[in-house]
């Protein structure tokens, strides 16, 4: 049938329009990568960073970065099983051999305990992903690679607006990526960036980025390495400038959005929603709702009847291990129920009090319902 409410959309406006239209017209010859230049400039400033290289997605993004690490044939990345694809992606493309651990089952970001003991010889790097929004322990995980010389890779892609103890999510990494596509809080319709403060390793990415040129070379086509070309487009770079204008604006109503859910649904029994973590702030861009001891089909309950009333919502991510090219990991138990018992809710810019209403009057029946049956294991 067809969706009567969306889990995403973007916040289009005229401000959008008008840079877009401007960059069709004028973003050519020398002015081809105005809107990209300027883009990089306002995502070092809204960050905190001192470089941003715009990248056509935050999966282009995560390669440079590890391709400008170095990372390459037999060595080991460690990251949340918790995840999509797109992390994982270019650790295997480049050769590498993805480490999967559990995650927190407050959080569902990764386990600073299962990081830890899943270090060894080949570790090369650590990804901290920021899942829906939540905040990967960043002070224990940074001074685990700092103890083990192992550089942290922060995986931003869904955590703009987030911030952790003052600092915003993916600054405070050897580098962190954003994802831009089009159901992201900031969006470019596809797009990453990827940003950093050690000027060496922007160097050298910078380059990759670009075919493998230099910066500084005057010749034009001499590369000086074999790269990539994972550049963003002006025109794309031209509706980022505008939106990352917006950016408050745009956070906000996220924000909004998880607390109108959190105070609906949050006197359900084993009901859960993205946590609020100390001295952290959630940039909330996609609200989840987990149901604890509901059963272990709760999730795929919930959204068959989501479904069937046309609310288009997001199965949670099943753990990477459980997908058919990778080692089953059993004992990452957290991580497999999470899935079971969890599901992305609807959340865009426009969406109003009476579709979230619609939205939690099906969760609400569904946990009724599974009430009534007797599957809740509640006293």
């Amino acid at each position: 049938m067809n969706m009567k409410i969306p889990y995403a959309l973007p916040s289009i406006t005229d401000l959008e329009i008008s840079y877009a239209t401007d960059a069709a017209a004028n973003g050519w010859g020398q002015s081809c990568y105005s809107y990209i230049e300027r883009f990089e400039k306002q995502f070092v400033e809204h960050l905190g960073v001192r470089h941003a290289i715009a990248t056509s997605s935050c999966t282009g993004a995560m390669h440079l970065g590890l391709a400008g690490l170095g990372i390459g044939n037999g060595d080991e990345v460690i990251l949340a099983d918790t995840n999509w694809i797109a992390t994982v992606a270019p650790i295997v493309h480049a050769g590498a051999i993805p480490i999967f651990v559990d995650v927190r089952a407050d959080t569902w970001c990764i386990s600073v305990e299962s990081l830890e003991a899943a270090i060894s010889p080949q570790t090369r790097a650590i990804v901290a992903t920021h899942l829906y929004g939540n905040l990967a322990d960043l002070d224990q995980i940074i001074e685990i690679g700092h103890r083990y010389g192992i550089p942290v890779i922060e995986d931003a892609a869904e955590a703009i607006g987030s911030s952790y103890h003052g600092s915003a999510a993916g600054s405070r990494g050897r580098f962190g990526t954003f994802s831009f596509h089009g159901t992201k809080t900031v969006t470019t319709g596809e797009g990453g960036m990827w940003v950093s403060n050690d000027s060496d390793l922007f160097e050298r990415v910078l380059s990759l980025s670009n075919h493998g040129r230099d910066q500084n070379e005057w010749r034009q086509f001499v590369p000086r390495y074999i790269g990539f070309k994972f550049k963003m487009s002006n025109i794309q770079a031209a509706l980022g400038c505008a939106q990352i204008e917006r950016v408050s604006e745009l956070v906000a109503r996220k924000k909004q959005i998880l607390e109108y859910y959190r105070d609906r649904l949050g006197d359900l029994p084993g009901a859960s929603m993205n946590p609020l973590q100390e001295g952290c702030s959630n940039g909330a861009w996609m609200p989840t709702i987990r149901l604890e001891r509901y059963g272990p089909n709760i999730a795929e309950i919930l959204g068959a009847s989501l479904t069937e009333a046309g609310i288009d919502a997001r199965p949670f991510f099943p753990p990477l291990s459980s997908l058919e090219m990778f080692e089953a990991r059993p004992e990452n138990v957290t991580a497999r129920q999470l899935a079971q018992e969890s599901i992305n809710l609807p959340s865009f810019h426009d969406m109003t009090e009476t579709q979230m209403d619609v939205i939690c009057e099906v969760v609400e029946g569904v946990a009724a319902t599974s009430a009534q049956e007797g599957e809740v294991g509640f006293s």
